[in-house]
Parts: structure tokens; sequence; C-alpha cells
């Protein structure tokens, strides 16, 4: 068929803006640990719900009206898949059991504070949580029946997460750590003895015996799991550029690293992250590689033996895999997805995959989305930088000359943009952008010192990967250098206005969506997960004033002179409108073209259909105006 000729960003897409808001977002998914059971969470429209799901059955919905989500830090660590029960954090603070079959969900804590990553003992009498409450985390316990309140079972540091239990329930590890740090910079590997009280009827746990296992303020931990038996223990470490999988033998006090310098630990930005799951024989591990964005299946067996299953995985044609979780028969379930195959719950058994639940009906076709491809460069320093670009792609249509640009930098900053299915990419290369994202130093899944670069740097070398990756962009004939558009949403969004505001006229327009604008504030401000976050970033207070002061885009949003459309949510507690209104004021006295709209209810980040929807109009209309049809 034809190709028709059309001028860039007036193709006809079959991607709406309410196609995108209609989606599912998929967050977790666990066998229980006989594998009879499979449960997932997924949120849509706001609202959190868990799914179970049994062979030769139709899945069926086991929270109802409550709305289950961690409510520790940015959340995660929504449920555990028991036997025969589901245990899990609902959004209101509190801990409930609720059964597969029929019956409602049991509250099994008061309703204060926030908890995540709960975890139920074996033999189903107890329960392991993360819990907060007024700027204190612990670790706490409670009869899984309810019937006696929560026990503290261990507290002083600033932060817990990732607590597993051995199979007889007498072992429990955990990673902990304390600011200034993050859970990347450094954090510890606990072990613990667990034991009743000695009045069994109380129901109440104690810890004795903790000991530090892996860990410091320079070395990361991440992800414990004991082995079926109970006898060994793995998590993953960062302690140099890379990471490392090791076992611990339990009975010997032997170490042996499975694999090492790869890149397997992510940032922990969330509680409930999981990378790595035994096998039932407990004689190999399948986890999590990334290279480069791309995210594989892989097995490392005690033996050193790796072989065919990961020639078998490699085949999968996944380019990013979530959440495993393994069965004792060996099927393996996860979150996966691929360019042009939309997040689903998948599950892998004898090398067939069969999918289970969807995010997104899949309406488009394949030849619909734009194929990335990598694209690199040197910095002016030295450095090679890594970024995907998406060329326009759309089977009916094709443009003249070099594309307009969507660049989008991703927020964290201590993120990643991964080689997966992304709806927005399509979202503007079905109407004939280019969208290139750009994973500039602090990014992770490059290692650590790559990472690393931007502390003491945030607001200089990200502005400056993006600007240089940009210009590598157009003198590869890639961009119109008349027509780029820089995007980003949070530290994103930080980054895009000092573009805007350091470099007038490079960037035809921006697309900013609930930015940090006044690091200072953001010191004030922010909530305890990051309330050490800038000082690494950028630097301590009141020495690094100045810094501050140079790299807040709102101190120079005077010399922004391209429009501009912001957007904030009303709910945001981790950056506040304000900031926001405060560049909106500065470009509507200096008369730049802009717009700015706040949407009821949300928070850091949107979630409604109706705002989804509102946000994607918005871009259309307004790149069509101030990029395509201006001069």
């Amino acid at each position: 068929m034809s190709k028709q000729k059309l001028p860039y960003g007036l193709w006809h897409s079959p991607v709406s803006p309410a196609m995108i808001a209609g989606g599912i977002r998929l967050n977790d998914v666990q066998f229980s640990p006989d594998g009879k059971t499979l449960v997932w969470s997924q949120s849509q429209d706001g609202k959190t719900s868990l799914f179970a799901w049994r062979e030769g059955s139709a899945a069926w919905e086991l929270s109802g009206e409550f709305n289950p989500s961690g409510a520790v830090g940015y959340g995660g660590g929504d449920f555990f898949a028991g036997n025969d029960r589901v245990i899990f954090c609902d959004r209101n603070g509190r801990l409930y059991s609720k059964p597969y079959d029929s019956e409602l969900p049991k509250a099994l804590t008061p309703g204060f504070g926030g908890c995540a990553s709960p975890v139920l003992s074996q033999d189903g009498s107890f329960i392991v949580f993360v819990h907060t409450y007024e700027g204190r985390d612990v670790l706490a316990s409670v009869p899984a029946d309810g019937s006696t309140w929560p026990t503290i079972l261990r507290q002083g540091a600033d932060f817990y997460m990732q607590p597993t239990l051995s199979l007889d329930g007498s072992l429990i590890a955990w990673v902990e750590w304390d600011h200034p740090n993050m859970p990347w910079d450094g954090s510890r590997l606990m072990l613990g003895m667990l034991s009743e009280e000695l009045d069994p009827s109380q129901k109440r746990l104690r810890m004795t015996e903790v000991r530090q296992l892996a860990g410091s303020d320079q070395i990361a931990t991440f992800q414990p799991a004991f082995s079926p038996d109970g006898s060994k223990l793995t998590w993953l470490q960062n302690s140099a550029d890379f990471d490392d999988l090791v076992v611990l033998d339990l009975e010997t006090d032997s170490r042996q690293v499975l694999i090492e310098n790869q890149n397997m630990l992510p940032p922990a930005w969330v509680q409930g992250i999981r990378t790595l799951n035994w096998t039932a024989d407990g004689e190999a591990i399948v986890y999590l590689l990334n290279h480069h964005g791309r995210v594989t299946l892989q097995k490392a067996c005690l033996n050193g033996d790796q072989g065919e299953w990961n020639k078998q995985s490699s085949s999968l044609q996944f380019t990013q895999i979530e959440q495993p979780t393994i069965a004792p028969d060996g099927t393996l379930a996860f979150i996966s997805q691929s360019v042009s195959r939309a997040p689903r719950i998948a599950l892998l058994k004898n090398g067939l995959v069969q999918t289970i639940a969807r995010s997104r009906s899949d309406v488009l076709h394949e030849a619909d989305f734009s194929v990335p491809q990598s694209f690199s460069w040197t910095s002016s320093d030295g450095v090679e930088i890594f970024g995907l670009y998406y060329p326009p792609s759309n089977p009916r249509y094709e443009g003249e000359g070099a594309p307009p640009t969507i660049v989008y930098v991703h927020s964290g900053p201590t993120s990643q943009v991964f080689d997966g299915y992304n709806l927005e990419a399509t979202f503007f290369t079905s109407r004939g952008y280019a969208y290139f994202t750009v994973n500039y130093r602090g990014s992770t899944g490059f290692g650590r010192s790559y990472r690393d670069a931007l502390k003491g740097n945030w607001g200089k070398i990200d502005l400056q990967d993006v600007i240089e990756g940009t210009q590598a962009l157009v003198v590869a004939g890639l961009a119109d250098a008349n027509k780029l558009v820089v995007k980003g949403s949070s530290a994103g969004g930080y980054t895009a206005l000092n573009a805007l505001a350091h470099h007038p006229g490079f960037f035809k327009a921006g697309l900013i969506s609930y930015p940090v604008a006044n690091l200072f504030l953001m010191d004030m401000d922010t909530h305890k997960f990051e309330a050490h976050y800038n000082a690494s970033l950028v630097g301590r207070l009141p020495e690094a004033a100045e810094k501050y002061q140079a790299w807040s885009p709102v101190f120079h949003a005077d010399k922004i002179r391209d429009a501009v459309a912001i957007f904030h949510g009303s709910e945001d507690k981790t950056v506040l409108p304000e900031q926001s209104e405060a560049i909106a004021a500065i470009l509507s006295a200096n008369k730049v073209p802009h717009l700015y709209k706040v949407f009821e209810g949300e928070g850091h980040g949107f979630r409604k259909k109706s705002t989804v929807v509102d946000f994607y109009e918005t871009f259309d209309r307004f790149l069509k105006q101030q990029v395509i049809f201006s001069q």
C-alpha cells in the first residue's frame, strides 16, 4: 500500500487519548506457596484491585470496594498471596486478611499510619510487615487472626523493606538503611531469629540474635530470599560498578557469588520490587538481568550450569519482564511486555507462554508501533551517553525531511527508560513526531559510576546530556532543529525547565508536568524518603546555596521565551502546586505563550481517566498551534 505524503504532526493516528487513559496498570503478581492460586494487583482510574486465578477457572476479584495499596513511601508491597487467603494493605493504612472464597476481608490492624510488604508465615499463624507512623518506620508483626495488637519487632533504622521468612518461620531477613542514604546508595541486609513470648496465649513474636549479613553505607543490598528448605539465603548486592548475586549457606556460613558484575539491582523507589526467586528444588535461582533497558529472565544454578534454560528464555521475545514468581512445579509467572505488546500477566510452563490478564486489548497492529533504536553519543567531557530514538511511524503516511521531535526526560532522576511498551511514544510517533528518550548520567542501568556522576551535579550534567544528545540527533539528520520539544515530569520537568531557561530558542516548546522548580522549597517540603536526596544530588544547605540558586528553574524562568504547557495535580504532596504556579506567573508577566492546568484531586502523577484524556488532548492542540503551524 502506497503511503500518503502529509506534513509531520498532522498524521491521523489510531492512538487516541481515551485509549491511553483506558489502560490498566499491572503492579505485582504472586503465586501462593502451594502454586495453586495466582494473585495480582492492578490499578485503573485511581482504584487498585486484587484478582485471583486458578487453572481451569476464570479469574475473580478479591478486594471489592477496598483499595489495596502499600502506604509506605511511594507505595508498593500491596499484598501477600497465601495458600488459602491473601493478606493486603489498604490505602486506609490497615492490614486485611481475605480468604479466596466469598468471605469479606477482615481487618487485622488498627487504622493509623501506613503499612506495606506483608509476609504470612508458612503455617499461617502470623504476619510480618513494614509500618510507618508519624515519621517512624518499623518492622512489625501481628497474629494472622488479628486477635492481638501489632508488635514492633525492629526499630531504630530510618527505613525498612523486603522482609522475608524462612519456611519454618524461625528466621527473618530484611533490608534497612538510614538517612542520608537512598536504598541504592547503601543499605544493610539483616537476619534475625523469631520466637513467641513466654505466654503463648498472647501470640506475640519477639526477635533475637539479630546480625548484619551484608551491606554498608557504601554497599547496597536488595531482596533477600530463603531457599525452599530454609538452609540458604540469597540476595543482590552492589559493591562495585555492577551487581552480584550472593548465596549464603546458613548452616556452614559460607558464601558463593553465583553471578558477578551484572546489572540486576533496580532502584528501590517502592516497596515490593522482586527480581529473583528460588526454584522448588533449591538448586537454582531465577533472576532478572537488565542490559541497557532490555530486561530478561535468567537462571543461575548453584552447580554453575546456566546453559539451555537461558537460551530458551531469550526466545520469549519480551523486552521487559517484572515481578517474577515461581510455583513448586516450576511454572513461572511475571509481568511481561515488548514494544508492540502491552503489559500482561504471563505464565511460562514447559516452554509455552500463556496470557492470564492484559493491561489493555491488543487493538493496534504491530505496524502502528515505532521500533526504538539505540542512540548513543559522546559528551563534551568524553563520556558515552545513552538514549532510545523512536522514528515517526504510521503505515498510512510519510513525511519529508527531518521530523519534529519530542525529547523525553525521565523522572527520578534515579530511574531509567526501558525498551518496552510505550504508548505515549506511539501517540506521538503515529502522528508524525520522533520521540527521543535520554538516559542521562544519573540514570540506573549503566553502572554505579554512571548513576553517581549526577551527585552534586543535578541541574548541570543532566541538562548537558539532554542538550548534547538532542544536538547529536539533529546532526545525525534524525530531528528538525526548528521543531524540538522537551517533555518531562517531576525531576524530568526540572531538567526540561532548565533547558528552556538556560537555552532559550533551542527548543520550540516544553511540555512540563508537576516539575521541581525551586530546590529550596523541595528541601523544606519534601517527604521523609527524599529528605536528603537534594543534599546528595546538589549539596547541603547552606553551603550549597549558590548551586540551589543557579540550578533552580524558578530563578531563571524570566529567560524562557519558548511556549510552555504546565500541568499539576491539586493534591500533589511530593512537589507542591506552588512550584508550577510560580513558573506560570513569570511566564504570564513576560507574555510568553503558555498554558497552566491544575487537575483537581490528582497527586504526583495523573491517574483519572478524565485527567489523562484532557492531558493528551491538550498536548495535541498545543503542539499543532505552537510547533507545527508556528513559524
